[in-house]
């Protein structure tokens, strides 16, 4: 087990790691969907845009999470952000921070990208802590019906949504991985 957060690495995922990873969103969901959509992401053109990072505690892959670049379209607006999903972390090492260690580096490396703010549809008592607000506050509507404070988005820089409103626009492969 992880006895200090300190001793894990959080790295940007490898071509080495895909088997790894599908290996922790399969345990992690106890389903095939979360594994099939970052294979299917992969390969889509807008992959070059995204950050898909592991989590390693003694060179084991115990985690991921990919952000991956998806559109707000407005009546006469298209605005590119991120779409944080998904997210894992193996069962065994879960509740001890790699998860929150995970959404934290993804943060600060997209602050360094071009986009200006990152969406998820996530539990509302983990996301807040990372500056995330019910998208809902920002005129920002999920295409898929959702509870209202499950579906969020954090600015990467104060004022980065101002004027933006609109409908999240996501890749197919996001429903039928």
């Amino acid at each position: 087990m992880v006895t200090k957060l300190n001793e894990l690495i959080i790295r940007p995922e490898l071509k080495g790691d895909f088997e790894a990873v599908s290996k922790i969103h399969l345990s992690a969901f106890n389903q095939s969907f979360e594994a099939e959509l970052v294979d299917n992401l992969r390969r889509h053109s807008l992959f070059a845009k995204s950050i898909s990072l592991v989590a390693l505690f003694k060179n084991l892959p115990v985690g991921h999470l990919l952000l991956f670049p998806v559109f707000i379209k407005g009546d006469r607006t298209v605005f590119a952000t991120l779409s944080l999903a998904p997210m894992a972390v193996l069962p065994d090492f879960q509740r001890l921070g790699i998860g929150s260690k995970l959404v934290e580096t993804a943060l600060d490396e997209a602050k360094t990208s071009q986009f200006g703010s990152v969406i998820v549809l996530g539990h509302p008592g983990f996301y807040p802590r990372f500056g995330f607000k019910p998208a809902s506050q920002f005129y920002i509507k999920s295409p898929i019906d959702v509870p209202d404070e499950a579906f969020m988005v954090a600015e990467l820089e104060a004022g980065s949504l101002k004027g933006i409103a609109g409908t999240v626009e996501y890749p197919a492969s996001f429903f039928s991985a």
